[in-house]
């Protein structure tokens, strides 16, 4: 199964947000997706997941065209995502969270509730079950904001900066988490990251976005070393 952007455009009042980009996603990697401020990468994020409207282009899953499809079927079909500023139920527990993600997919009430059980156990959130959304502190919430994408069972996991505000114990903890996700749930994962040192650390192949179009592609080393990505993002002393 491959998750696939073709000649994708998305124009704002003549700014072009997205400018003919393209990229593929497969189910056994962690890509990433880097560019400064402003270049795209969440208004591309929201074209794949349905938040917005190309004017240009296909979003492609195993083959079937999903373009345009709405936010909770591209959702039900395997593609799940977070947001920047994770937007929990503030008023509702963690474990409310969680489940909502699942019941969200058409499971039970009992297969949800064992649904979360399952991945807070597994992300090591049990302890914070019982605890309101409202009340976490700002790593938290991120971790549970990922708990409840992956309580939909998805195929592909959309990642908005998860790092965003991280220390650099948590930032570890993170990619931990990102590479056990890839490895017990075969999940590709598609990673937003202004955060360096993760992006570099987990990921297999990496995108870089300016001004709405991918000016590169290739492994970290690769992209590491490419002119391009210095003089538009990294600076040239980037090492």
């Amino acid at each position: 199964m491959v998750l696939e952007a073709h000649n994708l455009s998305v124009h704002f009042q003549g700014v072009r947000a997205i400018d003919g980009a393209s990229l593929t996603l497969r189910r056994d990697e962690i890509l990433g997706l880097i560019g400064p401020n402003g270049a795209g990468k969440t208004t591309l994020v929201n074209v794949l997941t349905g938040f917005q409207r190309p004017d240009i282009g296909s979003v492609r899953l195993a083959g079937i065209d999903v373009t345009n499809r709405p936010p909770f079927h591209i959702a039900r079909i395997g593609i799940a995502r977070t947001f920047q500023d994770v937007r929990l139920f503030g008023g509702l527990t963690v474990f409310e969270n969680v489940e909502a993600g699942a019941l969200g997919m058409g499971l039970k009430r009992r297969a949800a509730r064992e649904r979360a059980d399952q991945v807070l156990d597994w992300l090591k959130l049990s302890s914070k079950a019982r605890v309101r959304a409202d009340t976490l502190p700002f790593g938290e919430e991120r971790r549970v904001g990922i708990a409840r994408a992956l309580a939909m069972a998805p195929a592909f996991l959309l990642l908005d900066e998860p790092a965003a505000g991280l220390n650099e114990k948590e930032c570890e903890d993170l990619q931990e988490m990102i590479a056990d996700i890839r490895a017990r749930s075969k999940v590709g994962v598609l990673l937003i990251e202004h955060n360096m040192a993760v992006i570099m650390g987990i990921c297999t192949r990496i995108y870089m976005l300016d001004q709405g179009r991918i000016i590169a592609e290739g492994e970290p080393g690769e992209i590491r070393a490419n002119a391009k990505v210095k003089q538009a993002y990294l600076g040239e002393d980037f090492e």
